[in-house]
């Protein structure tokens, strides 16, 4: 089985990049196909072979690929897969496209439908860190978003089968492409990620996240301004100037691009970690349960799969700083236990996932060898007796 990986663009690190490596670690032949490449952003890609676009051509591309929404689906149809048996998309955005001949299987493991088109459009178009671009953006997106949208329909129908990484986002593709999905969350380094051996509790809450309008960090950061409890925020994004501005004495935002082991210090010395947006599936709530932290988290979100309330962590029902500080005075009078936190979190470890998704990606090619050939051997012996019509 000779597989191929896609992905959107290989420029930063997240959660997407983080279940990128593991499947090299399934695949590691596999090439990986994008449409730009920024090697000082994305150091993790250095043991890939790594496949751009034309796009990657242009140096000011690589980290501005979202200015190129017309024009990136053509990226990924310049792609040729004739020589392999399966690909493997990986995206948020326009990687699905690519195109297959029929021999070969396409499996997209989907994060959400395009985000800036369906569940993030208001946020996208009206992402305060564009600054100046703001109205260009917003003229854009209300021009072009409804044939963006058509598009990225009938593209969806190109992958042969769907994985969603969580029930959230299964439904969203049932809605938005009117597919079926599997949910295979996506995995955890609980080996790097776990708890100190004395927990001694911690003096901050912690937001691990990119900077970015969607993830409504904004109000999290209001909630700690009118409380003036100490927060922490670990992140980058064209948000961060906006977000420096509101932020109080109290809340500090940590640029700087940190190790696992460094981040896993982070975790293991808060009270607990806070998932302000809509998360697809939320990684970093994970991470936080395997170092036996509690998670509050907004309860519309991906994050509701993974966090088990009163137990794991918190859920609260509107985006807003006044629900956010009630669950907050509420969590402060229950006690967590760091091994039931931990127990929760090592059912999405890298290990799970692993044999999870290689049962599932060889099954799929092996239904569609037997389909293949089935269907080859039924032309044939339709060609011997009507050879004029084949």
């Amino acid at each position: 089985m000779k597989i191929a990986f896609v992905y959107d663009r290989v420029n930063k690190i997240g959660g997407a990049e983080r279940v990128l490596t593991v499947l090299h670690e399934i695949w590691p032949e596999a090439p990986l196909y994008t449409s730009v490449y920024d090697e000082k952003g994305a150091p993790w890609a250095g043991s890939f072979k790594v496949v751009t676009s034309f796009l990657n051509k242009v140096a000011f591309f690589r980290g501005k690929h979202e200015m190129l929404p017309l024009v990136t689906p053509y990226a990924f149809e310049s792609f040729n897969f004739d020589d392999f048996d399966v690909v493997l998309s990986v995206t948020s955005q326009d990687a699905k496209v690519v195109m297959t001949k029929p021999s070969t299987l396409h499996i997209c493991y989907c994060l959400t439908p395009t985000r800036y088109l369906w569940s993030g459009y208001e946020d996208y178009k009206d992402e305060p860190g564009r600054g100046f671009f703001n109205p260009f953006v917003r003229l854009f997106m209300g021009i072009a978003v409804n044939r963006l949208r058509k598009w990225d329909q009938i593209s969806a129908h190109r992958p042969d089968y769907y994985l969603a990484v969580s029930g959230l986002v299964k439904e969203r593709i049932k809605k938005i492409y009117h597919r079926q999905a599997e949910v295979i969350y996506p995995p955890v380094e609980t080996e790097i990620f776990k708890p100190r051996k004395k927990d001694g509790g911690g003096n901050y809450y912690l937001i691990v996240s990119r900077l970015v309008a969607y993830k409504k960090i904004d109000y999290a950061i209001r909630a700690f301004n009118q409380t003036g409890w100490k927060l922490k925020i670990i992140g980058g994004g064209v948000d961060l100037e906006r977000l420096k501005k509101l932020a109080g004495k109290n809340v500090q935002i940590i640029c700087d691009n940190l190790t696992d082991e460094k981040l896993c210090c982070y975790y293991q010395k808060c009270k607990a970690l806070i998932c302000p947006g809509s998360e697809d599936f939320g990684l970093a709530a994970v991470e936080a349960q395997a170092c036996g932290k509690p998670v509050i988290s907004f309860s519309g979100s991906g994050v509701k799969e993974t966090v088990i309330p009163g137990k794991t962590g918190e859920l609260y029902a509107d985006l807003t700083e006044k629900s956010l500080v009630a669950v907050l005075h509420k969590s402060q009078k229950r006690k967590y236990r760091p091994e039931v936190c931990r127990a929760n979190a090592e059912k999405f470890s890298k290990k799970v996932f692993k044999e999870i998704i290689r049962k599932k990606v060889e099954s799929l090619y092996e239904s569609s060898y037997f389909c293949r050939r089935n269907r080859n051997k039924a032309l044939a012996a339709v060609s011997e007796k009507f050879p004029q019509t084949i």
